[in-house]
């Protein structure tokens, strides 16, 4: 009786063990994340070249004195704008008006003495060789009077155009020479964005073309034109040098800016395009796809280089190819080999 009781308390153990672990795969089964699927396939996109350029005034003058002097007055500083025959600067004038002093003397010294023997000359008192003499030393007077006077006139340094103070150069107190560059105004109410083609993009470039540039620090977009194409290519490079005109009324875009400009070539293409929200980032701000596996009812990873943004899709560079079938929709729920299911 004894061993019939020891057998059945030994049972039942066992067969506890055994519906547990009939009950296992049960209670691991995994569920399946229901995902919205879509095809990759090819979108037209208008043809167009990309470049990347430097922006500068429409025209830009570097000025300096044409005499030297100490600067004793600056009336602007940088980032301010100025008026074409605005006053932007002076030297100390005292020597040069002390040297347009002696200048009017000696041509008063010169005229009077000029006039003492014209009056002989008139009468025939004088040789023709004795008039010549004083007639040339009366002009090399007015000419030294009109230089002198230019010198110190030449110590006001006013702007020749319209624009906006780039560079000061210089601070009152300093000793400058002649031509020495010390200020540098450009006009930007039209600016130049200064972009490099390649090569092989220059066939479809003609003067006149229209251009969409961009500014990262600008939120408008702005509309310019193809004015100069260089004739050479950079040796460094093999590049072409371009320029583009563009209206800027309100003086925003300033010179040193990075512009994004964009050409139309008037030809359409097909890219390899996904959904934007296709697409994820992992921790290490790689791009990649979910692709359904239908024959298994699975969802596996794709890494993915990603291109240009078209009208909410994005460019696929590579691991894609047309046809295949990605997720668009539940994707933030998986990972590599989930199951799934597809809404049809």
């Amino acid at each position: 009786m004894t061993r019939k009781i020891l057998s059945f308390f030994t049972i039942i153990p066992i067969l506890a063990a055994a519906c547990q672990i009939k009950k296992a795969p049960d209670e691991k089964q995994e569920s399946a994340v229901t995902v919205v699927t879509e095809k990759v396939c090819r979108i037209p996109v208008p043809g167009e070249i990309s470049l990347s350029g430097n922006v500068e005034g429409s025209k830009t003058v570097r000025l300096g004195f044409l005499v030297a002097g100490k600067i004793d007055f600056i009336s602007v500083n940088e980032g301010e704008r100025v008026s074409k025959g605005q006053l932007l600067s002076s030297l100390d004038p005292a020597s040069y008006n002390i040297a347009r002093e002696l200048a009017d003397i000696q041509l008063s010294q010169v005229q009077d003495e000029y006039n003492r023997l014209k009056i002989m000359y008139d009468s025939n008192s004088l040789s023709e060789s004795d008039f010549s003499k004083i007639n040339y030393g009366l002009q090399q007077a007015r000419a030294q009077q009109k230089l002198h006077s230019k010198n110190l006139a030449d110590t006001r340094l006013y702007s020749p155009i319209d624009g906006i103070l780039l560079r000061k150069l210089a601070e009152v107190g300093e000793i400058t020479g002649v031509g020495v560059p010390l200020f540098v105004v450009s006009d930007i109410r039209k600016i130049k964005v200064n972009a490099f083609i390649p090569e092989s993009e220059l066939h479809k470039i003609r003067l006149g073309q229209k251009a969409t540039v961009n500014v990262s620090s600008l939120p408008e977009t702005y509309q310019g034109r193809i004015i100069e194409a260089g004739a050479a290519a950079d040796p460094a490079s093999r590049a072409f040098s371009l320029k583009i005109e563009v209206d800027n009324p309100g003086m925003l875009i300033r010179p040193g800016m990075i512009a994004e400009v964009k050409i139309s070539t008037g030809t359409e293409n097909e890219i390899l395009a996904v959904p934007a929200s296709a697409i994820r980032h992992d921790l290490n701000s790689r791009s990649y796809v979910f692709i359904a596996d239908t024959a298994r009812s699975r969802a596996f990873r794709m890494d993915v280089v990603p291109g240009e943004i078209i009208d909410g899709n994005i460019g696929i560079v590579s691991g894609l190819k047309e046809g295949d079938i990605i997720i668009t929709g539940g994707q933030h729920k998986l990972v590599d080999g989930s199951s799934i299911s597809i809404v049809k």
